[in-house]
């Protein structure tokens, strides 16, 4: 099973892009885990762009395992100076309904606007 997040240059509650300068950058690792990015720190982050940072993708032998490779890695991944959708990803992935695979295309609205309850 594999899982993949994009790293947005973005407010994780309001969507809104945020260009700037990256202070830190530290791309998680481990077995199973991959980072596709560019990034680093001391980069800026233009408005004008794509917000897209980095494309963060776990493999495991299941989904659960998957789920808890994709949870470690999102909580060792780090990027300061501006803000990224890493916090909404981390609040997707300990989701009850995620994790039971009960979702649907309005599982985002009801996270976000309901603050994930």
């Amino acid at each position: 099973h594999a899982i993949e997040c994009r790293i947005n240059a973005e407010d994780p509650d309001t969507f809104v892009p945020s260009a700037g300068r990256i202070t830190t950058f530290q791309a998680p690792g481990g077995t199973g885990v991959r980072v596709d990015s560019a990034a680093y720190a001391d980069a800026v982050i233009p408005p004008y762009y794509d917000s897209l940072i980095a494309k963060l993708i776990v493999k495991g032998r299941d989904r659960t395992e998957a789920i808890g490779r994709m949870r470690r890695a999102l909580e060792m991944f780090v990027i300061e100076g501006i803000k990224t959708s890493i916090p909404l990803h981390r609040r997707i992935v300990a989701d009850p309904r995620f994790v039971a695979g009960n979702y649907n295309t309005h599982f985002i609205d009801r996270l976000v606007g309901t603050n994930g309850k």
